[in-house]
């Protein structure tokens, strides 16, 4: 029987232990470990920069969303501010004096004897300007909106030439100017109406009457807007 020899076998061996050897099996498992490691990093750092596109994207939104929301409170504030001055225009305007109501009063408040020469109106507005609101020692304190309180004063000059000048026909004529009905819905009674002025008794050339001028101030109440 032959006997056959295998010359290769102490190599064989060495390299079956080489194979089993648990170094090189140990390494071999770091290395995917590190390449499953190095794979996972990159996609963890794919998603971070995609998150990070994706928030800065939604930054740019937030900050165009919340420039657009300022714009639209400064526009309502504005709009608010302008329809408040458009409100006290008209309140303004509705209870603005009227002349043409003040001439009617006057042409049916006429006596006899007594001429009226001219008349003044003195209208004037003192404004208050808006107080804010502000904190003062922690605790707040108020504001309060501004305002205009507007005052007219009515002048009238006359001549009385009535036969006693200068007496009865000067009260009547103030008495039949308060009980106007216009001077009625203005509050001004006789109180109101002041003798300012009262010249002494001349002659007219003309006539060879007798008159003096003198002259009455009214004050209308006062309203604040």
């Amino acid at each position: 029987m032959p006997i056959r020899i295998n010359l290769l076998a102490e190599a064989q061996a060495a390299e079956e232990i080489r194979r089993r050897d648990p170094a090189k099996r140990a390494m071999l498992i770091a290395v995917v470990i590190v390449m499953a490691v190095l794979v996972w990093s990159g996609s963890l750092q794919m998603k971070l920069m995609s998150d990070n596109a994706k928030l800065s994207r939604l930054q740019t939104s937030l900050n165009t969303r919340t420039n657009e929301y300022a714009q639209i409170l400064d526009s309502q504030k504005k709009l608010a501010e302008t329809e408040g001055k458009l409100k006290a225009l008209h309140q303004v305007a509705a209870d603005r004096f009227l002349h043409a109501d003040l001439l009617n009063a006057l042409q049916r408040s006429t006596m006899e004897g007594v001429q009226l020469n001219r008349l003044r109106v003195e209208q004037s507005f003192a404004v208050v300007p808006e107080v804010k609101s502000k904190m003062i020692d922690a605790r707040l304190v108020p504001g309060k909106p501004g305002s205009s309180a507007e005052k007219i004063i009515l002048v009238l000059e006359a001549r009385d030439s009535s036969p006693n000048p200068g007496g009865e026909s000067i009260n009547r004529f103030k008495e039949a100017l308060a009980h106007n009905p216009y001077f009625l819905r203005q509050h001004i009674s006789t109180n109101e109406i002041l003798l300012r002025n009262l010249s002494a008794p001349q002659m007219d050339a003309e006539s060879g009457r007798a008159y003096v001028q003198f002259s009455f101030e009214c004050r209308y109440p006062e309203r604040v807007r």
